[in-house]
């Protein structure tokens, strides 16, 4: 894919065109990669999640993962755990095929099915995983010693009163999401 050159103004007023950064992107697609590194990471998730999602949102043509890898300048290897993260939750998907023989992505932009990938990939498995840890730490707090008891088994319950309040909110939420 060619680059582009941004013209752009100077602190004089004189137009220059800025050229590609460094790494291979030009500086609308460096900026909306940062962008999506940020959120990935506030998130939780790998960089290069956040850096494959920001040039496919950007990039007008689908990538392939060979494309993908380039630009990005990581590992093909990382570039395709990015991508089947990425197709899992629901934000990117193949594109139409162009008779090409590789794979090629694009991201999915609406919001309501990013969200919801999310909920159902990230959020959902720890709560199904958080009823087996709840009774774990109740059997903890019986151990504990007499004087802690009531106050961790307290706070033990309350984490059972939230747990089961976000367990019936998930589903709620991706139905509402996917509408």
């Amino acid at each position: 894919m060619a680059q582009i050159a941004y013209p752009t103004k100077t602190t004089t007023g004189t137009s220059m065109e800025v050229p590609p950064t460094a790494s291979g992107l030009d500086p609308l697609e460096a900026e909306a990669v940062d962008l999506f590194v940020g959120l990935a990471q506030v998130v939780g998730l790998p960089k290069s999640v956040g850096q494959i999602y920001g040039l496919l949102y950007i990039s007008i043509m689908p990538l392939s993962l060979d494309e993908v890898a380039a630009r990005l300048e990581i590992s093909k290897g990382s570039a395709s755990q990015g991508l089947k993260f990425l197709r899992s939750t629901g934000a990117i998907r193949l594109a139409e095929s162009d008779d090409s023989r590789s794979d090629r992505y694009e991201a999915e932009t609406g919001l309501r099915a990013l969200a919801s990938g999310f909920l159902k990939e990230q959020i959902e498995p720890h709560l199904e995983s958080g009823e087996e840890r709840l009774s774990r730490l109740r059997r903890l707090v019986a151990e504990a010693p007499a004087p802690q008891r009531k106050v961790l088994a307290a706070r033990v319950d309350r984490l059972g009163t939230w747990h089961q309040r976000a367990a019936g909110m998930l589903p709620l939420l991706i139905r509402f999401l996917g509408k």
